[in-house]
C-alpha cells in the first residue's frame, strides 16, 4: 500500500467468502455462500469498516468492485470525505462499502455513535422478516413450517405455479404476515392470477413482480396487493417516475450507494407518499448494521442476511428470534 502522511486516510480492501446454511434461491439461481467486499479506512490509529455485496444484476463483480474502492486511495489520502465520494462514485456495491466505513471511521473519531453524529434518533430494535427460498411448493411449505413462529416471512417466487406456492406456505404460516418477492419473474400474462393468488393467502406486499423497464402493466392493473419497487429503483432520481406503478419501494444501501444516499432517499420517498421497505444481500452483520438507522421509518424492514449464514462475523448484530437490536460499536458506527 502506498505510504500516507500519519493524519491522512489510509485504504484496505478485502474479498471475504462466507458460507451460506444450505442453500439461497430466488428466480434468478441458487447460491451457496456470500461473496462480499469490506473497504477499510484508517486514520490516526482509528479503523472504519463497510461491506458491500457486488451484484450480477447489474454487472458488479467482486474484482472490478475491489480495484473500483481502491481507486479512491489518493482522492481519500487528499483528504475526500462522505459528501465529496457522492460526485467521484457512481451510486453502487463499491461506493456502499466506502461510504459506511467512513461514517463508522467518523463517528470513531468524533467519540460517539453515528446517529448523533447525524442528527438522527437512536435506532431501536426491529422485527426482521425472514426469507423462504424459492422451490417446488412442497418444499417451501416444509421450510415455512419450520419458520411459522415468526412474525414475517418474506417468501421468494419465481412465475409459473406461484399460486400454488403461496396458498402452500400460507397453509404453513397461518399467523405469520407474508410478503412476496417475485425478484422480476412474473410477466404481464400472470400478472392478474398471481396477484390474485397473493390476495387470497392475505399478503401484504408484492416486490418486484414485472422486470425493471417492463413494468407498465403495473400501471394500467387493479393491485389488490401493496406492490414495492426494487430492481426498479436505486436512488432519489429514480423515485418520481415509479409513482403510478408502486405503493412501496425497497431501500437497499448497496444500489443506493451507500447510507449517506440511502437515508437522503427514505426522506424522499417518504415524502412522495411511498411506503419503505429496508432491503439486504445475503451478507454478514457489517452489511446490516448501517441499514438499522434506515430500519427505524420503515414499514417493513428485511434484514436477515446473517440468518442465513452458516456463521457471522465477531461482534454480530443481536437477533433475537426476528427482533434485530442496533449495532454496537465494536461492529459498526
Amino acid at each position: 500500500m502506498t505510504s500516507t502522511p500519519s493524519r491522512a486516510i489510509s485504504l484496505n480492501v478485502g474479498i471475504e467468502r462466507w458460507p451460506i446454511a444450505g442453500t439461497f434461491t430466488i428466480s434468478r439461481g441458487a447460491k451457496t455462500e456470500a461473496v462480499v467486499v469490506v473497504a477499510e479506512v484508517s486514520q490516526g490509529g482509528l479503523i472504519g469498516r463497510g461491506e458491500c455485496v457486488p451484484y450480477p444484476r447489474y454487472g458488479e463483480t467482486p474484482e472490478a468492485t475491489l480495484q473500483a474502492i481502491q481507486a479512491m486511495q489518493e482522492p481519500l489520502a487528499g483528504g475526500m470525505d462522505r459528501i465529496a465520494l457522492q460526485a467521484r462514485m457512481p451510486a453502487g456495491a463499491a461506493r456502499n462499502a466506502l461510504d459506511c466505513a467512513l461514517a463508522d471511521l467518523g463517528a470513531k473519531r468524533a467519540g460517539t455513535r453515528i446517529w448523533n453524529l447525524l442528527g438522527r434518533p437512536a435506532p431501536e430494535p426491529r422485527t426482521t422478516a425472514y426469507t423462504i427460498s424459492l422451490g417446488t411448493a412442497e418444499a417451501m411449505a416444509e421450510a415455512t413450517a419450520k419458520a411459522a413462529h415468526r412474525a414475517l416471512l418474506k417468501i421468494k417466487l419465481g412465475g409459473d405455479g406461484d399460486g400454488a406456492r403461496i396458498a402452500a406456505v400460507r397453509k404453513a404460516a397461518p399467523a405469520s404476515e407474508l410478503i412476496v418477492d417475485a425478484n422480476e419473474a412474473w410477466t404481464e400474462h400472470n400478472l392478474a392470477a398471481n396477484l390474485a393468488a397473493c390476495a387470497d393467502a392475505g399478503v401484504t406486499l408484492i416486490e418486484q413482480p414485472l422486470p425493471a423497464g417492463k413494468d407498465e402493466a403495473l400501471a394500467r392493473i387493479k393491485r389488490p396487493v401493496a406492490v414495492c419497487a426494487d430492481e426498479s429503483v436505486h436512488d432519489r432520481a429514480s423515485l418520481a417516475g415509479l409513482r403510478d406503478r408502486y405503493d412501496a419501494v425497497n431501500i437497499k444501501l448497496d444500489k443506493t450507494g451507500g447510507l449517506t444516499e440511502a437515508l437522503a432517499m427514505a426522506d424522499a420517498a417518504s415524502a412522495l407518499g411511498f411506503e419503505i421497505m429496508i432491503g439486504c444481500m445475503v451478507a454478514t452483520s457489517l452489511a446490516m448494521a448501517p441499514a438499522m438507522l434506515i430500519a427505524q421509518g420503515a414499514r417493513f424492514v428485511d434484514l436477515d442476511g446473517p440468518l442465513l449464514l452458516a456463521r457471522d462475523r465477531d461482534n454480530g448484530l443481536r437477533y433475537e428470534g426476528s427482533l434485530v437490536y442496533p449495532p454496537d460499536a465494536a461492529l459498526w458506527g
